[in-house]
């Protein structure tokens, strides 16, 4: 820090290069966040000194989270949902996680090392997880079309199994898992079910074809949905949801020396500008909003899948959502030869190995045209 300050011309031209320097989405096709809506940037400025951390000192804040939280819980099928807005799904899936671990330990006099069964697909918040709590992740193989096997993961179940863990819409692939049957084994068995829709959260409810991924099914316990995907609200928004009330208790810390007594959440300071964002848009776009979203994307997906017809270039799945894994030949190469000769962003799917792309509302017709020029030269010259 310098000794005297900088002028505002000084900053803001400082603040100016870096902007410079970072990416703009129009040649991002990896990222699963995008810009967030006019609305919601609004309202985040508007809110930004507002510290959830200690919500008796923003009731008004505090009220729009809790809008957020019912509006989420009935769109997810169980408007008596429990929860809180966090940083994203990394968090939430932590919490969630955290959750089940407390009310297992709570079950023996004893301590016991509790296991957690996940699909290969899950994101590596998992593996994170399991580091940070000192529970063993038990990871359950996949099917040929990258659902999670039901058999393996009934295999991985014992005494020591605390939960199961689902993915609707997986990171690399889109890909939901077949979550009516894992409610079917949560239930068999007394366990959590937690469901990562971090990304599939906003979508699965606003396409044509009808997944069962949410509270609709009573062995899910808890889902993670992030508004900052394509919720389109601002970074960090994120939520985590409980069917029962006690899954979110298990959570408590005291906090005498706040405006209020207790927390539930991971981080002490939360972001209310965050809440008033995800809470403007959801109420800007409605339901009806967000189906018209959805149906752009997943067009401009099939408009994709079209012109990579032209080029002999198959998708890995057909695409559940706007998520899409090309088989490339050497798709480490050609991401590189992307980003060097072309400056395109895109991402690697790791078993099976290909391109990935992710058609998120920033994405045009004519981007995709152009990428797709641009991938020919590239497959061209390999």
């Amino acid at each position: 820090m310098n000794e005297t300050g900088l002028s505002e011309e000084e900053i803001q031209n400082i603040l100016n290069y870096a902007k410079n320097r970072d990416l703009t989405y129009e040649r991002v096709l990896s990222s699963m966040c995008t810009y967030p809506h006019k609305i919601a940037v609004q309202a985040h400025i508007q809110f930004m000194e507002s510290n959830m951390g200690d919500f008796g000192l923003f009731r008004g804040t505090y009220d729009l989270e809790r809008k957020v939280i019912r509006a989420l819980g009935d769109l997810l099928h169980y408007q008596e949902a429990s929860g809180y807005m966090t940083t994203g799904g990394t968090e939430s899936n932590i919490q969630a996680v955290r959750s089940m671990r407390n009310l297992f330990n709570k079950k023996s006099d004893k301590y016991i090392r509790p296991n957690l069964v996940v699909p290969d697909s899950a994101h590596f918040s998992f593996d994170k997880i399991s580091d940070i709590l000192n529970i063993e992740l038990r990871k359950a193989s996949l099917e040929d079309d990258l659902k999670v096997s039901i058999r393996s993961v009934n295999s991985l179940i014992d005494e020591n199994t605390m939960g199961i863990v689902a993915i609707a819409g997986s990171t690399e692939f889109g890909q939901v898992d077949p979550i009516e049957k894992l409610s079917i084994i949560a239930l068999k068995h007394n366990i959590f079910l937690h469901v990562d829709a971090a990304f599939g959260g906003y979508v699965l409810p606003f396409l044509e074809d009808i997944h069962e991924f949410d509270f609709n099914l009573s062995g899910v316990t808890s889902i993670a949905i992030d508004p900052h995907k394509m919720g389109l609200s601002t970074i960090p928004s994120g939520v985590l949801l409980f069917r029962n009330p006690e899954q979110l208790e298990n959570l408590k810390a005291d906090t005498p020396y706040l405006t209020v007594s207790t927390q539930y959440t991971l981080t002490g300071t939360r972001s209310g500008a965050a809440v008033a964002a995800t809470y403007a848009v959801m109420n800007f776009l409605g339901k009806e909003g967000y189906r018209k979203i959805v149906a752009q994307c997943m067009d401009k997906t099939k408009y994709l899948l079209k012109k990579m017809e032209h080029l002999n270039v198959e998708p890995l799945i057909e695409p559940v959502m706007n998520v899409v894994s090309l088989d490339v030949p050497s798709a480490d190469l050609v991401r590189e030869k992307l980003a060097i000769d072309f400056n395109w962003q895109v991402s690697i799917t790791q078993n099976p190995h290909g391109l990935r792309l992710v058609i998120m509302p920033h994405v045009t017709f004519e981007m995709i045209d152009s990428f797709v020029d641009d991938l020919e030269q590239v497959l061209l010259s390999i």
